[in-house]
């Protein structure tokens, strides 16, 4: 098999030097160039024709987001990971880039001085997610969506059942479905975005989601969901009350809880040992739901790699709940929902366009 050829973009010595020696040391991969800044490392794409590009976000001349916005009007369809510094700066600047059309994101040590702790660093989550997104098992698509599937999402119908909300609790024991629990890693951000925005302010039942994202970088996601959606969303703290209407992510490195509190439920986060390598992860969040909630558990499955959320997804099933995750063909690795699928615990699977009426369909006609 031939190697994954890469170009890394960075404005730092250090860091280009420590990445190429650390993909040239894996026998699948060989970085074909480098480049200090934007200006050029769009001269050296036609020269080197790489299968991916590592982008720094923070360069003089010309940054990673206007580089990144140039090689989108050259290649809609080549990999693109933002190298990000682990900053309130670098959490807007990456979901900036996220929307722009970066595939995904890795997070810089926060001491480089380190080598050899800044090479495991780097090599756990870069060399895992280059391969995911070359291999010809996996859709080489952007994590943006393109516009017309957004007007798309925009354009469908609310179910005709009005929604009557109260913010009464017992009122909306009408609905057989109680929660909706979201499990998303890779491409999460813009999906979580089209699926929301087309959620009403007044959604009859909580929302909790795992995305696999570090700290800082949650909290930056929350309040840019909700600048954009309707329905509010929160950073989830322990002692958050689950409520109707409200939109709960687990922080970045605490793993997210419900606990049974009178008629409803509360968040408690902890920082208990990962699972799946991950903190936090889906299946903490389904686990603890299901147990709650049992058959009113909806459990949404969305694009990632691994397969957190599938012990989740059986715990949910074995419940009484339903499970629906998200197609192959609109995600951006279809690692997490692809296991799911492949161990049949969905009940339906589902396009990201389609997928904030179906949600609705379920919690408002089932």
């Amino acid at each position: 098999m031939p190697r994954i050829k890469i170009l890394v973009v960075d404005d730092s010595v250090v860091v280009r030097r420590l990445l190429s020696n650390l993909l040239d040391g894996d026998a699948a991969l060989e970085v074909v160039g480098t480049a200090a800044n934007g200006k050029i490392a769009l001269a050296k794409i036609s020269l080197v024709h790489p299968d991916l590009i590592v982008l720094d976000v923070e360069m003089p001349e010309m940054d990673g987001l206007e580089t990144l916005a140039a090689i989108r009007k050259q290649d809609e369809n080549i990999p693109v990971i933002m190298f990000s510094a682990l900053t309130e700066l670098g959490a807007v600047a990456t979901l900036n880039a996220l929307a722009l059309g970066a595939t995904d994101y890795v997070t810089k040590p926060h001491n480089m001085n380190s080598k050899e702790e800044a090479l495991e660093q780097v090599r756990e989550q870069l060399i895992p997610k280059i391969k995911a997104f070359c291999s010809g098992e996996n859709n080489r698509k952007l994590g943006k969506i393109k516009v017309d599937e957004k007007e798309k999402v925009a354009s469908t119908k609310l179910p005709v059942k009005p929604l009557l909300i109260s913010s009464n609790l017992a009122i909306n024991l009408q609905y057989k479905v109680k929660i909706v629990a979201v499990g998303v890693s890779t491409g999460g951000p813009n999906a979580l975005e089209i699926i929301l925005q087309d959620l009403p302010a007044n959604f009859p039942v909580p929302i909790v989601i795992v995305q696999h994202m570090p700290p800082v970088f949650t909290k930056r996601l929350a309040d840019r969901l909700t600048e954009k959606c309707k329905i509010r969303v929160e950073e989830a703290v322990t002692g958050g009350i689950v409520e109707p209407g409200v939109v709960w992510i687990a922080p970045g490195d605490y793993h997210m809880v419900l606990e049974k509190q009178g008629f409803g439920a509360r968040i408690r986060t902890h920082q208990e040992a990962r699972e799946n390598s991950c903190r936090p992860a889906v299946d903490v969040l389904f686990r603890s739901t299901a147990k709650i909630y049992g058959a009113g558990v909806l459990g949404v499955v969305l694009t990632g790699m691994g397969q957190d959320g599938l012990l989740g997804c059986q715990n949910i099933r074995e419940a009484g709940g339903k499970i629906i995750v998200q197609d192959q063909a609109s995600s951006v690795v279809w690692g997490m929902p692809g296991s799911v699928v492949n161990s049949g615990f969905a009940d339906r699977v589902v396009s990201l366009q389609d997928m904030a009426a179906e949600i609705i369909d379920r919690v408002i006609n089932h």
